[in-house]
């Protein structure tokens, strides 16, 4: 990102913290995370699709993230959105 607007990475990480409040790791992993929540809620896909769809490594690195920004499994969000 930070080549893209002609940055260097440090320059640009103190930036985009101070305008976003995230690192540009922090806001990247976010986006995947809503992606996956997306769909989660709009496709029958496991969740072991939803990882391999995504780029995560496996559907475990995929939980991991997920609770990281969600705070619960991809699968009791699902079924949170699902049955409330």
């Amino acid at each position: 990102m930070a080549a893209t607007v002609g940055l260097s990475e440090s320059w640009f990480a103190a930036v985009f913290k101070q305008t976003t409040g995230q690192t540009p790791l922090q806001w990247q992993q976010s986006q995947r995370i809503a992606l996956a929540q997306r769909l989660l809620t709009e496709s029958d896909l496991s969740v072991a699709d939803v990882a391999a769809q995504l780029g995560f490594s496996d559907q475990a690195h995929l939980t991991r993230a997920f609770r990281q920004v969600a705070g619960q499994t991809p699968a009791a969000w699902r079924r949170m959105r699902l049955t409330g």
